[in-house]
Formats: C-alpha cells, structure tokens, sequence
C-alpha cells in the first residue's frame, strides 16, 4: 500500500513527533511505502533519522487553503497514493476537498486535539486520542469514530537512550535543588494558563524548598512566560525559573527531571522516563498522575477541566508533595513506566493504526451521503469563519459543544 501522511506543521511539538514516528512505524512493520507531506519547521530535522521520505508543502494560515489543495493534489499527482492519511482537522479539511471529495482518494483522519471539531467530516473514519473524545466524536459529528492513543517509543525515550551531563551544563542545572520540568509549546491555546499557574505555584514552593523550574519549549507566548519568570526570579534573588527555548530533542530534559508538570503526549514521555507526574489542564486543573487516578486520565486523556479557579495553591500543594518526598517520586515513577510500556507502546500503535488503514480502504460511501456530510461540514465550517467569537462561543455554551 501506497501511504501519503499529511500532517501538521513540523513546529516542535507532539502530534508532529507522533505523525514522524508512526509513518515510520508503519513502514517498517507492514512494509508499506510511506510518505510525509507537511510544512517545513524545527521537526524537519526529526524526519531524516527515520528514513521518511519527505515532501515539502507550502506554509499557510488558514483551512481549508487553495494555496495548499493545490500542492496536496500535485504531490498526490506524483505518488499516486492508495490512502491519504491527514493529522488534524485543519489538513484533513484541504483533503477532504482537494482530492476525497473530487478523486475518491480513501481518507483517515486523526485528531489530536482535545476537544471535538464539529465540523469534521462526517463520512471520513477518522481517530481521536481517548476514549472519551471517541464517545463524543459520534456525537458530535457522526463521523465512524476510533481509538488511537499517542504513541510512545520507550527504548528511544528512556534513561538509558540520553546522557543528561551536557544538558544539564549547559543550563547550569547544578547543586541539590529539586528540578521541575515542563516540556510544551508556548501558546496561548490550551497552555499559557496553565504554565503561568505552574510558574506562580513554583513561586510558593520556592519559598521553603530548594527548587528549580525548567520549560523546555518555544511559541507565541514565550515572551509573556518570561516575563513571568523573570518577575519569579527577581523576588527570590535566585533563578528559581528558566526558560531553555524549543528543543528538537527534549529526551535530556525529561530525564533531568526529578518532577514533571505536563499534559498530552509530554506526559506519557515524562511516564517512559520513570518521572512523577502532574498533569496540568485549563481553568485552574492539576492532579498527581498515580493509580488513584489513572482510570479518570485513561478515559479523558493527560488533560483536565477545572471550575475556573485560577489559584495556584492547589498546584503547588501537588508539587510540594512530590518535591519532599523522594521515595513517592520512584514509586510513582515506576508505576507511570509500565503503564506506558503496557498501553502506549509504539510497535501496538502502528499495529493499529495499519489496522484503521484497512478499514479506510474498504469503505464505501453512496454519493448522495457522501453529498449530504460535504454540505454539512461546508455549513458548520462557514459558520465558524463568520460569526463573531463572541457568538460562537455562546452557542457552544448553549449547546455543550466544541
């Protein structure tokens, strides 16, 4: 079979370490022809230690793009590709158009965010990262919804895979303080909340305990954060906060670690590398991850929702915890590195994404469906383009969607 996988922008980031990692996957154990196309950025330099091959396609900011259609249709021009299979509501909308719709090109859609688009296709199988969003992709868009959780690589991301000396000279991460660690993009979307309370709720701990916060990432709102930090700093007299810039390779971060605060496919990373765990979320959320809570991040994913207290205490009491207590460090590390062995490994996760593949080539769709989900999605996606921010989010307050 003859793969083209259109994914994300290659910014740093872990739905473009997932979308590289897998493709491979897939190659190497199913023996497929797999291709990447996607827009040039830092994650380039991921693809060439993977053998993929790679075709570049053209930065824009807006989906569906006639700029990037055009592209997509010459690259499927060349490869002439079995399946197309697209990262993200903003590519599979230019695929959904530029050559499902029009070619009859098979399409798998994978989506990794954390809410449900609902404007997605309805007629395109099309995976999400928990169960919880599988759930709640066939109510909100209809859509043949499936399992795929984030892989992880554990030989790749484990404390044998990275020698840490150099990271940690390079950041002066020296003496007995304890390290905190956050590996993310800097953006306002789904992040800049919750590392703002996370450098607030270092502050608090910093005031009694030798402790060290490193975020390890780059983005929109990395000047903001350093700001923020550099605020920190000045009222300790110490550099209690530092920011490293954007990693291309973030396993000596991780594994310098002695606590992590993450979400996402950060924090199963974090879980490979022995590390506790805080999983941070929106409006004000935190937990310990550890068996008490598991089950709940098993079904909805290393993020949470909170009631919109921003108060970092609660935060810095899950820190303390963590920071004073060496001993739950290694249990729950321990606990976190076989969960991950067991559920996120990577060779099963291709296993079974090749598994949806099949799926995606065997399926058939009248036209006059396939007719009805081309207007309903062209509707619901005009609709979001035009109306008023304002508005938008109070129809989805009304109706409890996304």
């Amino acid at each position: 079979m003859k793969v083209l996988v259109y994914a994300h922008r290659l910014e740093l980031g872990g739905t473009q370490t997932n979308a590289i990692e897998l493709a491979a996957a897939v190659r190497d154990r199913h023996h497929h022809e797999v291709t990447l196309f996607a827009s040039p950025g830092p994650s380039t330099a991921l693809i060439e230690p993977h053998g993929l091959r790679y075709l570049e396609a053209p930065t824009v900011d807006s989906h569906p793009s006639i700029t990037m259609i055009r592209a997509l249709r010459e690259a499927v021009r060349q490869e002439q590709p079995d399946l197309i299979h697209v990262w993200d509501w903003p590519q599979c909308l230019d695929a959904y158009y530029g050559v499902h719709l029009p070619n009859g090109i098979p399409l798998l859609c994978t989506c990794m965010s954390m809410v449900v688009p609902r404007f997605l296709p309805s007629t395109t199988l099309t995976t999400f990262g928990t169960p919880q969003l599988v759930e709640q992709g066939h109510q909100r868009t209809g859509a043949p919804a499936v399992l795929l959780e984030p892989p992880v690589d554990t030989v790749f991301n484990s404390m044998d895979a990275v020698d840490v000396t150099a990271f940690r000279d390079r950041y002066e991460l020296t003496g007995d303080a304890v390290d905190i660690v956050v590996v993310s993009r800097l953006v306002s979307r789904l992040k800049l909340e919750g590392l703002i309370r996370a450098v607030d709720a270092v502050d608090r701990v910093a005031e009694h305990h030798n402790v060290r916060f490193t975020i390890v990432g780059e983005g929109t709102s990395a000047d903001t954060l350093g700001r923020h930090a550099d605020a920190v700093n000045a009222r300790h007299g110490r550099r209690v906060v530092l920011l490293t810039g954007g990693l291309v390779d973030p396993r000596p971060a991780y594994a310098a670690a002695d606590v992590v605060v993450g979400m996402g496919s950060s924090s199963l990373r974090a879980m490979a590398f022995a590390k506790p765990l805080v999983i941070l979320g929106e409006r004000g959320f935190s937990r310990i991850f550890e068996p008490d809570s598991a089950a709940d991040f098993l079904y909805q994913g290393m993020y949470g929702l909170g009631d919109g207290d921003l108060d970092p205490a609660p935060l810095a009491d899950q820190m303390e915890q963590l920071v004073t207590n060496p001993t739950r460090r290694t249990e729950l590390g321990a606990f976190g590195l076989e969960l991950v062995r067991t559920r996120y490994g990577l060779d099963a996760t291709a296993d079974r994404l090749e598994g949806y593949y099949q799926v995606a080539m065997a399926r058939r769709v009248s036209g006059w469906t396939k007719a009805i989900g081309a207007t309903r999605t062209t509707g619901l996606r005009a609709g979001d383009l035009i109306l008023p921010d304002q508005m938008k989010h109070r129809i989805r307050s009304l109706t409890g969607r996304s």
